[in-house]
């Protein structure tokens, strides 16, 4: 079997759950004083109904011996009727993730491109999405794929 990037399905929860941990790793070691670590954002009960959800599209890319070697979560977002922001439709893309054991061979850039394209096709008007400072290949990655700051969060820890 080729490897194939489709929207996820139910069979592949656990998948999706090995690799959300290793999302909150990254995170953790960069900020533990705000991620817990090892854990997960959501459940397999609350992915279920991620993935069933057309508002939150999520992608997977499936390697050629079955299993989710990354991932793409979405999020459709309008402000339609807003004070100041245009009602423009925007792909947000919550979380990418590739398997540390896929990394360096592509997966990361295909799913990124198929998350673009399904973007297109859907007529939106922007990709947008949030990267950790101390997550630095990610800022990397997504530098590489085209992307530029939007906007950037500030902190004072007190």
């Amino acid at each position: 079997m080729e490897t194939i990037i489709r929207r996820a399905e139910a069979c592949d929860i656990p998948g999706i759950l090995k690799l959300l941990v290793q999302v909150d790793m990254v995170h953790h070691n960069g900020r533990p004083d705000l991620f817990k670590g090892p854990a997960t954002k959501y459940n397999a009960e609350e992915l279920a109904r991620i993935i069933e959800d057309d508002n939150t599209p999520v992608f997977v890319y499936i390697s050629e011996n079955e299993t989710v070697v990354g991932h793409a979560f979405c999020v459709r977002k309008q402000n339609v009727g807003d004070a100041v922001l245009t009602d423009i439709k925007t792909l947000y893309v919550d979380d990418i993730c590739v398997d540390e054991a896929a990394r360096g061979q592509g997966v990361g850039k295909a799913l990124y491109e198929h998350v673009k394209a399904f973007a297109k096709a859907e007529g939106f008007y922007n990709l947008t999405l949030n990267v950790w400072t101390c997550n630095p290949g990610a800022v990397k990655f997504y530098e590489a794929m085209g992307m530029k700051p939007q906007k950037i969060g500030m902190e004072t820890i007190l």
